[in-house]
């Protein structure tokens, strides 16, 4: 049986790779498809193991564009064409409106958490603190959350 499938928006690859820990996501779930304006967005060379897609449904692409930009947009159209397992999403409004199209959502605190709860790393703390270093914005409340159910 193949890999659930999970699709990323830019931001948090852009941010992983701005700390040097992009592989987490792909030693969390392996293959990680992304649309094209993604990948143009991400503008930097992408690891084999980050697939491109072109999004089908451009007509779902459109109506998302009037609320969201382009690689949300795309992110969230793919992930629903592909029945996607997860899709990364930090943005609260993309969030908000996956959710609405019935699609399994995950930030990138919650890869992290995961990443920590798989061993792969040793501190939320210390990525956190990466993270916000780059300018990842990342609310107290959510920082406070995350590191309490991680036992930090």
């Amino acid at each position: 049986m193949p890999d659930p499938i999970s699709v990323s928006n830019s931001s948090g690859l852009i941010a992983l790779e701005s700390i040097g820990r992009l592989d987490l996501l792909h030693r969390l779930y392996g293959t990680v498809t992304i649309p094209d304006a993604v990948a143009q967005e991400c503008g930097m060379a992408l690891p084999a193991w980050l697939v491109v897609q072109t999004v089908q449904n451009q007509g779902l692409v459109q109506s998302l564009r009037m609320n969201l930009g382009p690689g949300e947009s795309e992110a969230i159209a793919l992930a629903s064409e592909a029945s996607a397992a997860r899709v990364i999403l930090d943005d609260k409004k993309a969030r908000r409106t996956a959710r609405q199209l019935g699609l399994p959502v995950t930030g990138l605190l919650a890869v992290l958490l995961q990443a920590k709860q798989h061993g792969f790393v040793s501190s939320l703390r210390e990525i956190i603190a990466e993270l916000t270093a780059v300018q990842f914005f990342i609310t107290e409340n959510l920082i406070e959350e995350t590191l309490l159910r991680a036992g930090e």
